[in-house]
């Protein structure tokens, strides 16, 4: 199984943090410094650069001003809409072996 920094759930996710800090009328560099950290690193999970992990997600909520239970709802109702009708191995990233 991929990285999961290179699985298309990942991909949602970066998706909605970047929607929710745009929703929020946020922009990467006042996250950043609420976040106390470098304007990079927002830009570098919204882009997929940077892997995010729960206690990050959880702070940038808490900053955002969303609560955590919630966005992370809309990320597994999100996955289940869009990558539901994928087949097992797409969902896990992998692609078939040219012969």
């Amino acid at each position: 199984m991929p990285k999961t920094i290179h699985r298309p759930e990942y991909s949602l996710l970066r998706e909605l943090v970047r929607e929710e800090r745009v929703r929020a009328g946020v922009t990467q560099a006042e996250l950043s410094v609420q976040l106390n950290r470098s304007q990079s690193f927002v830009s570098d999970v919204e882009r997929g650069v940077r892997r995010l992990d729960v206690i990050e997600l959880r702070d940038m909520c808490q900053v955002l001003g969303r609560d955590f239970l919630e966005v992370v709802a809309e990320f597994e109702a999100r996955t289940r809409r869009d990558l539901g009708r994928l087949t097992p191995s797409k969902r896990a990233g992998k692609t078939a072996k040219v012969r």
